[in-house]
């Protein structure tokens, strides 16, 4: 007998991650979903136990797999559906300390963004 799943798009819409199904499919084809350590696409199946990265205004949350379901559902059902083992946000005062590019100025250079990755905290081998 197969473990019950969902569509990773599907859970996370349940979950209310995202707003709109559509919203989430359009983060997995953008890259910004992980299953288990790997890039997801959109019909990828989730099942308990899975650990599920996602990118979400410019911070990872880490969602492990509790409950599985595929129809939005309420809030209050939706925090039984999974385990949030996200590290903190940083403090504001922490983001205003990063270095902004002035408006205009163009596209980093591979070293700028060498050095914008390494204050974040990931490593070149994370993003793609």
């Amino acid at each position: 007998m197969n473990a019950p799943s969902a569509r990773v798009d599907s859970w996370l819409w349940a979950i209310r991650v995202f707003k709109t199904r559509s919203a989430a499919t359009a983060a997995t084809r953008a890259g910004h979903i992980r299953v288990n350590g790997d890039r997801a696409k959109a019909a990828q199946p989730v099942r308990i136990g899975d650990e599920v990265k996602v990118r979400v205004a410019g911070f990872d949350r880490i969602l492990i797999v509790r409950g599985i379901i595929s129809k939005r559902v309420g809030a209050v059902v939706a925090v039984d559906a999974y385990l949030d083992t996200s590290p903190p946000l940083p403090e504001p005062e922490d983001v205003a300390m990063l270095p902004r590019r002035d408006r205009g100025a163009g596209r980093p250079t591979k070293r700028e963004r060498r050095d914008m990755e390494k204050l974040r905290g990931r490593t070149l081998d994370e993003q793609h």
